[in-house]
């Protein structure tokens, strides 16, 4: 419901409140600069020292007004003409003239009506009235994003629209409420939709009769002082029945002319004070800097229109369109997922599919919306869950663990979670099985086991969905077509080969930069933005199914490369091996955030053996202010010394501060985890000092470099496990 109370209003009325928010925000900029232009009255200034220099100035001064950016303006009647300019209150002369600037009127019209009357004023209030509805609402999103409002600023993460919209949302949402909140005001004031609740002081009965009483003597404009005035206006020069009228930021009364004396007076009422400060938060009068602030979040909204648009986009093209979802509140099963990249979408339509088929009412919506008290037809829950980085929620199911553990009691319906990840992986479905283990401790009962499906593969879910099936007592057969993610085509331009010698044929593969459409590179998509470490899919030919590989350069390198090995009976490492230059692939680019050597000036250490030397290779190369330290395994330097001429080139350059190797083929067989032992002291003086662990390569290597570790760190009272925690160990492990 909050989502598309969010997307609605914001694809519906994205120009509006696009023209709404930017001519706020360049409005926002004038009273500033009316503050910084206009001479100020010093703080002692009394209003009848300033009304006494200006009428010596203009002898038929008529009214003299003080705008809230301290500007004095004086209005006269000179041989029959009206005059006006902006005074400085030191001399009492006019110093500018007061003429309204007529790109400030132009955009005060565009921002209240569109140039359309009192039908702009209501299409601008409805766009006010969007916007308040779109930042409470996103609010609320990114609260359930982040997993509870505790954690507003925790990291977002995904793809670059989306963590744009986010971060921008995050700063400039409380601006936005401030502002279209208090346009709504306005506009219900202009249309008298609210109560006036202001209160002018009765015209008094009886005057003096007299006239020409001198303005530094009378007490009243002796004690106020310049700062606090609003408005002065004269007496009609010969009417001795007319009064000054003073307004001030106490508030009205009404001035003797013949002799000084207050006759009436009124105080400002409570209803007056809040709309004044309304109008002021709203423009900006008043408190210029406020008003600056509110203009830069206003600029928020263009940029998180055009990020909102285009995660919608992304969102459209990930998420498959399910005909004949139902709502959640009438469906008898329930599939959540929890998907960071969007292919357990497409297994959560494929089994919608199947489920609507046999006659079950279905509702297929993501984890992170999960409410025990919003499926009251519910029968059962199914839940599909990727896994994000190490054991970490996917996009779409941040908050569903805490809101599960919040919950008074489990829901009655009965509970099976499934499980999409890669056995490569040392935390294989680690977040599915999280969640699986908080179900049952919160007593969930429990309609089918735990169970998982490997590297996408259609099989295994079918296996899954016969199960299902004999626990619903239906015939259910899935058969799921993995969608296919949009690719581009590369060219290899260069390879250079190791490990003839010691049986394991590996390539360094070099490919030209694609082309990128203008629209990814506006918005970072594709193959416009890779970092070393990010991963590459590789469509073999004879198989659905992408293959993964790191990256071992980055977009300013010029071009793609990666490390390939030849698995025996390999599909893809066999054809990408075979290629020769000139020859083509279709690939795809997919974000690896989690495996990035973070900023800073703290030392690195990779660590790295066979293949896993890609990324870390990648990140030397680009390194160019901090000391950075390498373990490299090997079978035998003759043969797979992998980046043989780079290295010792990159050590010259003063990108790589030392590199150790291991060879396990040699005369003495010698693994990475040896090398780091054989380093322990420098190691743990490293770490100690803040240095930041990288690790890249095969589960085995992987495992035996956390032990390792462990050892050298326990003198210190470290474990890998806390630096993990404070993110200074990552992993790529297959």
């Amino acid at each position: 419901m909050i989502r598309a109370l969010h997307r609605w209003p914001g694809l519906l009325a994205l120009a509006l409140v696009t023209v709404l928010a930017l001519s706020g925000a360049a409005l926002s900029v004038f009273p500033a600069a009316e503050r910084l232009a206009a001479p100020q009255a010093g703080a002692g200034l009394s209003v009848a020292t300033l009304a006494s220099r200006i009428r010596s100035v203009y002898p038929g001064v008529e009214q003299i007004r003080r705008a809230p950016s301290g500007r004095i303006t004086a209005y006269w009647f000179d041989q029959g003409a009206p005059g006006a300019a902006v005074i400085d209150p030191a001399t009492g002369q006019g110093v500018a003239s007061a003429d309204p600037d007529p790109v400030r009127r132009w955009l005060t019209n565009l921002h209240r009506s569109l140039f359309l009357g009192d039908g702009g004023r209501i299409a601008m209030a409805m766009g006010a009235a969007m916007l308040l509805v779109l930042s409470l609402s996103g609010a609320a999103l990114v609260a359930r994003r982040a997993g509870g409002w505790r954690h507003w600023f925790a990291r977002s993460r995904g793809p670059l629209a989306g963590r744009l919209h986010v971060e921008i949302a995050r700063i400039a949402v409380i601006g936005l409420v401030f502002s279209s909140a208090t346009a709504l005001w306005m506009t219900a004031s202009t249309f008298d939709l609210l109560p006036d609740g202001g209160a002018a002081p009765a015209m008094p009965a009886e005057v003096s009769g007299e006239a020409g009483f001198a303005l530094d003597q009378m007490a009243v404009l002796r004690q106020t002082r310049v700062t606090g005035l609003r408005e002065l206006s004269f007496p009609y020069p010969g009417d001795t029945t007319d009064v000054f009228t003073l307004k001030t930021d106490r508030g009205t009364g009404y001035l003797d002319q013949g002799n000084g004396a207050l006759l009436a007076w009124a105080d400002l009422t409570g209803w007056e004070r809040v709309s004044e400060t309304i109008t002021m938060l709203h423009t900006g009068q008043g408190a210029a800097t406020l008003g600056l602030v509110l203009g830069l979040m206003a600029l928020g909204v263009p940029a998180m229109g055009a990020t909102g648009v285009l995660t919608w986009a992304a969102g459209r093209r990930g998420r498959p369109r399910i005909r004949g979802n139902q709502a959640a509140g009438r469906a008898e099963t329930i599939l959540l997922v929890g998907s960071e990249g969007g292919s357990t979408w497409g297994f959560a339509a494929t089994l919608h599919a199947a489920l609507t088929q046999a006659g079950q009412s279905v509702h297929v919506g993501p984890m992170s919306a999960f409410a025990p008290d919003r499926y009251a037809a519910a029968r059962r829950i199914v839940l599909l869950a990727a896994t994000y980085g190490d054991g970490a929620a996917p996009a779409s199911a941040r908050g569903f663990l805490d809101r599960l553990a919040a919950a008074d009691r489990a829901p009655g319906a009965a509970l099976a979670v499934l499980g999409f990840g890669d056995r490569g992986f040392a935390d294989y479905c680690g977040f599915a099985r999280a969640v699986a283990a908080a179900a049952r401790a919160k007593g969930w009962d429990e309609l089918l086991p735990f169970d998982t499906v490997d590297c996408q593969s259609p099989q295994d879910f079918a296996r899954w969905g016969r199960a299902l099936g004999q626990a619903l007592g239906i015939d259910l057969r899935l058969s799921h077509q993995p969608v296919q993610p949009r690719t581009g085509t590369l060219t290899l331009i260069s390879r250079r080969d190791y490990g003839a010698g010691v049986q394991a044929p590996t390539a360094i593969l070099r490919f030209a930069l694609p082309r990128v459409p203008l629209w990814q590179r506006l918005t970072g998509a594709g193959f416009a933005r890779f970092e070393a470490g990010d991963l590459i899919g590789i469509l073999p030919a004879g198989s659905p199914l992408p293959r993964l590989y790191s990256l071992a350069s980055a977009r300013r390198d010029g071009f793609v490369e990666i490390v390939v090995r030849k698995h025996p009976g390999g599909l893809c490492s066999g054809q990408l091996t075979a290629l020769e230059p000139g020859d083509t692939v279709s690939a795809f680019l997919r974000r690896n955030p989690g495996f990035r050597p973070g900023r800073g000036r703290a030392a690195l250490i990779l660590i790295g053996a066979g293949t896993g030397i890609g990324p870390l290779a990648g990140i030397i190369r680009g390194n160019a202010r901090r000391p950075i330290h390498l373990f490299f395994g090997m079978r035998h330097p003759d043969s797979d010394f992998l980046y043989d001429a780079e290295l010792p080139a990159w050590q010259q350059e003063g990108r790589l501060a030392r590199l150790v190797t291991a060879v396990s083929r040699g005369a003495r067989p010698h693994y990475v985890q040896d090398a780091l032992g054989g380093d322990a002291a420098e190691v743990a003086r490293l770490i100690a000092a803040g240095a930041r662990v990288m690790v890249c390569g095969g589960r085995d290597m992987a495992a035996g470099v956390a032990d390792a570790l462990a050892e050298i760190l326990a003198p210190a009272g470290m474990t890998p496990a806390t630096l993990k925690a404070e993110g200074r160990y990552v992993e790529d492990v297959y």
